[in-house]
């Protein structure tokens, strides 16, 4: 109750601010060096830089390790949840190309930029064997693309696609042989639903950030978005989980019993004198080497 709007009442009126407002600016302004203006606040899309090295280390691990990694560091959930392979097998790496849809709209399908233009050719361009086409659907039935569009992936051998929309064309998209994770697959045509906005941005995928730059791991298990900017301590806490895993299921397959006298376990705080740091001992893995320790943790 009792709100109101207030516009001009005459040309004369806005005329007179205008002049005000140009007078008062022009003031400020001459006292501002022109390096401190800018025209938006908004922070930079990428978080960071991964090398190739780092990047096929992190493929080597499975999407389970690497959350636990993030958890670990206690950070946000980054798997895709609305994200699954649509053949068994696949499995993708790389640095994630984003590409973000809007609600299709008149005006929309006007003002953005047409045919070779368009954002999402923009960012087929930039993937490669080394990057993951990372793309944010409207709505988990709408088509982000098919047989025709995809064929481009397929020249630029792409390291994989991930969407948490859907895909047509599904035998030809996996007759491609690049990995395809999505929400799953439809008959229908995006366009009338959406339409490709923006390259390269920060976006929402089922409800994970993803910026460009960050390793997009996926497997049978789901998808992982890993930032780039702590991709190496991600990376160090989550191999380091999956050695004493491995050591774990060997002494279990062993010496069968239950799993409790070691595992669950918590990277950096496994006491010295638990079972499973005795056991960890025996293999040669002690605080000296290794951040998964009491009082070594270094995240």
């Amino acid at each position: 109750p009792g709100m109101k709007c207030v516009g001009w009442k005459s040309q004369n009126e806005k005329h007179q601010l205008g002049i005000m407002l140009s007078s008062s600016f022009r003031k400020v302004t001459s006292l501002i060096r022109p390096t401190a203006m800018r025209s938006f606040a908004i922070g930079p899309a990428s978080g960071g830089e991964i090398s190739d090295d780092l990047l096929e280390k992190l493929g080597s691990l499975s999407t389970q390790a690497l959350v636990d990694g993030l958890w670990v560091m206690g950070w946000p959930s980054a798997q895709i949840d609305g994200a699954r392979s649509l053949a068994p097998g696949m499995k993708c790496v790389g640095r994630a190309v984003t590409l973000n849809f809007v609600p299709a709209r008149p005006d929309i399908a006007q003002d953005k930029p047409a045919a070779g233009e368009s954002p999402e050719y923009e960012a087929f361009e930039k993937c490669g064997p080394n990057e993951v086409l990372v793309m944010s659907s409207v709505g988990p039935w709408e088509s982000v693309g098919g047989d025709i569009k995809f064929l481009r992936l397929k020249q630029l051998a792409i390291g994989g696609l991930v969407t948490d929309g859907s895909v047509r064309d599904t035998d030809e998209i996996i007759d491609y042989g690049f990995p395809c994770f999505a929400y799953s697959t439809t008959a229908r045509q995006g366009p009338a639903a959406m339409q490709p906005w923006e390259c390269n941005g920060v976006i929402s995928v089922s409800g994970t950030t993803v910026r460009p730059g960050d390793a997009i791991v996926g497997d049978q298990d789901g998808v992982v978005v890993v930032p780039a900017k702590v991709a190496e301590t991600v990376y160090s806490i989550a191999h380091g989980r999956e050695v004493i895993e491995d050591i774990v299921k060997e002494e279990l397959t062993k010496n069968p019993g239950p799993p409790g006298k070691f595992y669950p376990f918590m990277s950096g705080k496994i006491k010295v004198d638990s079972p499973l740091g005795e056991l960890l001992a025996s293999k040669g893995i002690t605080p000296e080497n290794s951040n998964q320790f009491e009082g070594t943790a270094d995240w």
